[in-house]
């Protein structure tokens, strides 16, 4: 079995379990997924099987989408609610309309400190691996887009602890716990994510996700008596914000096998190339690679596409 399966995460569980759940349910080895979700959040959580791993490291930098529930007044260890509260404050003179015009300074390119239960690797160990050991190291800020960042609702206002609801999308290494503490420390009252949801990774949105017990019936009284013919998606469905170069019959065997592609063997390239850009390589049957687009040493006016991930 080789594709992609848009899963429906519950909260409560690791992305991790997730992906040995459809190992055990499919009963294949080869499965993945394309970025860690927290365990407490739920949502979108794209899972590669088979030969679609290979293509999972260029899903994972697809910007993404969430919607997340802010607490005010009330801070933790962890920057959501599964942390301790090392912090409390009466925020109850804080309004929707504050919690408004403080987004605007959070959209764009901003700067964020990786929290410590981030699955970042220090000296080959996960953060949040020495988090639960007690530790905690000093880390470089990184700049992340935050693309859009809407207020949704709120309640509570005039009480200690109000609560709002922000619906953003965002670059590969945004993190939602992190925003949510900065605007809680911009606004002078602390806050913490008290829950999120991620809805949107790439081409793959929370609308067309399925459940693990969708893919539990799937598995045991197949697609055909479920309707769920749509439920694993061809990989080319989530490469398709790289440029197509359509590859000729000829040259499908050299291609298939790792060789570069030279234009004799182009049936068509699409408009704008340029050099260092990644597009996929489509033969007369299908997907064939992803390849990074170059210069031909030989002549400097034409392109070679050198392939990084052969998908057949």
């Amino acid at each position: 079995m080789n594709g992609i399966i848009n899963v429906l995460k519950p909260p409560g569980m690791t992305s991790h379990d997730v992906v040995d759940f459809i190992r055990r349910t499919f009963k294949i080895n080869k499965v993945g997924h394309t970025g860690t979700l927290d365990p407490g959040a739920a949502g979108v959580l794209v899972v590669c099987l088979g030969r679609a791993t290979r293509a999972a490291r260029f899903i994972t930098g697809d910007d993404k989408e969430y919607r997340a529930e802010i607490t005010f007044g009330v801070v933790t260890t962890t920057g959501d609610s599964f942390g301790e509260v090392i912090d409390e404050r009466d925020a109850s003179r804080l309004t929707a309309e504050a919690v408004k015009a403080s987004l605007p300074v959070f959209t764009g390119e901003i700067s964020q400190v990786p929290p410590m239960v981030s699955a970042l690797k220090w000296h080959g160990k996960k953060l949040y691996e020495l988090a639960r050991a007690g530790m905690s190291i000093e880390r470089q800020p990184r700049v992340v887009t935050v693309h859009k960042l809407e207020y949704i609702d709120g309640t509570g206002w005039s009480c200690p602890n109000p609560v709002a609801f922000v619906h953003l999308t965002c670059s590969k290494g945004t993190y939602v716990r992190t925003l949510c503490e900065d605007i809680g420390d911009y606004l002078g009252c602390g806050a913490h994510m008290s829950f999120l949801v991620r809805t949107r990774v790439g081409v793959f949105h929370i609308a067309d996700s399925y459940t693990l017990e969708d893919i539990k019936l799937f598995a045991v009284a197949g697609k055909t008596e479920h309707n769920f013919s749509n439920m694993v998606i061809p990989v080319e469905k989530a490469l398709l914000g790289l440029p197509p170069v359509k590859v000729k019959s000829a040259a499908v065997t050299a291609v298939s096998s790792g060789s570069k592609l030279y234009l004799p063997g182009v049936a068509e390239l699409p408009d704008g190339l340029t050099e260092g850009v990644l597009v996929r390589l489509q033969g007369p049957e299908g997907l064939l690679a992803v390849a990074k687009t170059d210069l031909d040493p030989d002549d400097t006016s034409r392109f070679v596409f050198k392939p990084v991930c052969v998908l057949v």
